[in-house]
């Protein structure tokens, strides 16, 4: 396995620290605000990576935090006439929700940056204590960046060029204009901690640092986010790990890139602004999957209603394959032809291991989806030749390979809707005789009727089922195995 560094900027293979294990953390949110589609991108795309691995045999354990105590979040506090701790808890309970309606797993741990404050004040005496940090007497503690000798390896910016085009804080009390805020004096009416430096709170690069070092101990295998938290986040999170520990901090380094929409940058003033809760009231998470994946997550990924409904039609004919493959399997009336099946068959493990091996270099979702989009015609193919000599071993060993591989994707197929009401409108609006409740019952009855009906060319009576389904969203296919209902 090879993944991309973005601290080197190159791939690399894949050697965890401890064999078989691997140790991972992404950054999470800031809880002030429901959660858009780019930060959507970001999750979906590490709960990916990390589905991979643990497919790939590696017992994972994953942490993300919630930036529970920030300047945006007191901001929108005193906005609404309310504590911070309420902002905070809201927009953290809503953030979960929304990541298990786009289906991606919860962390193994999710520390919240107020549960942690200890930690944190530890990690600060420890770089003050080796000369990396100082006390300011406005009460405020800095990081001296200067002390760093590597400061600039994640991002891969030379310090002396940091002064130009960097969004730097103007203050007096720091030594260099470089350095950044460990802890923040407290404010009044702004919620606070006691310190040895005075009431105050953690600043925001503290706290991944103090809780990776906590949680999964340092250095980790993998730590990831957004390509805008490269700098000044990571670099500053990596600066105080590294100088407090005077170890590694992550030995490979993950961003994803930027989300846009209709080929621009989302913005509120563009009008082109989605959160995620917004996107899943209109379409499904398997469809959003779907069409987040057929972008590398390094790349640039352009968001669309027009994509995301191609992406849910993918999705329709896939399932619509799955099921046409399960059908196919259980209802061959012939003896199938040996030598298409054992072809077939050789399909089916081409498919994933050329799934494998996209997934396997830099968890390449594109090219694996295109493997997959691939054999869905290869599947199509098989069941037109075949007709009603399908092989049911190797269509089932299709129809499983599709649904596993989208499932290692978080991608859950929907499920074929054929649902036949009771009594069936008296069956078809009493063309059919039939007064059970049970449905596969019922389209038998159903079916029979209209073969009578098309045996005896009473084509009235049997286009009179036929449109009674219609209405019901239902149709009669005619295939090569059998007769069926099945959803429009």
């Amino acid at each position: 396995m090879r993944i991309y560094n973005s601290a080197t900027h190159k791939k690399e293979e894949f050697q965890p620290i401890e064999p078989g294990k691997v140790r991972m953390y992404v950054c999470g949110p800031t809880v002030y605000d429901n959660i858009h589609i780019g930060n959507a991108r970001t999750f979906i795309s590490f709960d990916v990576i990390r589905r991979w691995l643990i497919a790939s045999g590696y017992e994972v354990t994953f942490a993300q935090n919630l930036t529970d105590v920030d300047d945006k979040i007191i901001k929108r506090a005193n906005e609404q006439g309310r504590t911070a701790a309420e902002v905070a808890t809201e927009f953290s309970d809503k953030f979960i929700g929304v990541m298990r309606a786009a289906n991606v797993l919860d962390p193994d741990v999710r520390p919240r940056a107020t549960k942690e404050i200890g930690p944190m004040i530890a990690m600060i005496k420890t770089l003050i204590e080796q000369g990396h940090a100082y006390a300011a007497d406005n009460g405020d503690v800095y990081f001296a960046v200067r002390s760093d000798p590597n400061y600039g390896q994640v991002s891969g910016r030379n310090i002396d060029d940091l002064m130009v085009g960097a969004r730097i804080e103007e203050n007096e009390d720091k030594n260099d204009p470089l350095d950044f805020a460990l802890w923040k004096a407290a404010k009044p009416g702004e919620p606070s901690w006691p310190s040895p430096w005075g009431e105050g709170r953690p600043g925001w690069h503290t706290e991944c640092a103090a809780m990776v070092h906590r949680y999964l101990g340092t250095p980790i295998d993998i730590h990831g986010g957004g390509s805008d938290l490269a700098f000044p986040h990571h670099e500053n999170e990596c600066a105080q790990a590294t100088c407090a520990w005077h170890q590694g901090f992550s030995n490979t380094w993950m961003h994803t890139g930027m989300l846009l929409v209709d080929g621009e940058k989302m913005s509120k003033s563009l009008g082109n602004f989605f959160t995620l809760a917004e996107v899943l009231e209109q379409h499904s998470a398997a469809a959003l999957r779907l069409l987040m994946l057929q972008t590398s997550y390094r790349s640039p990924l352009d968001f669309s209603w027009e994509r995301l409904e191609g992406a849910e039609n993918s999705l329709t004919r896939i399932a619509g394959t799955v099921e046409n493959l399960r059908w196919a399997a259980n209802h061959a009336t012939a003896d199938a032809d040996a030598a298409a099946a054992e072809a077939f068959a050789a399909k089916v493990a081409e498919t994933r291991a050329a799934f494998k091996e996209c997934m396997d270099d830099d968890f390449n979702t594109a090219g694996a989806m295109g493997a997959v989009f691939g054999f869905v015609t290869e599947c199509n193919q098989y069941l037109e030749q075949a007709g009603d000599a399908a092989d049911k071993a190797a269509a089932l060993a299709a129809a499983d390979t599709l649904a596993e591989l989208l499932d290692t994707f978080g991608i859950e197929l929907p499920e074929p809707k054929v649902e036949l009401p009771l009594g069936l409108l008296g069956v078809a609006a009493g063309l059919v005789a039939y007064t059970g409740d049970d449905v596969d019952e019922a389209a038998a009855k159903i079916l029979e009727a209209r073969a009578e009906a098309r045996a005896a060319k009473n084509w009235d009576l049997a286009d009179a089922i036929r449109d009674q389904l219609k209405d019901l969203g239902l149709t009669i296919e005619d295939t090569a195995a059998g007769t069926r209902i099945k959803s429009l």
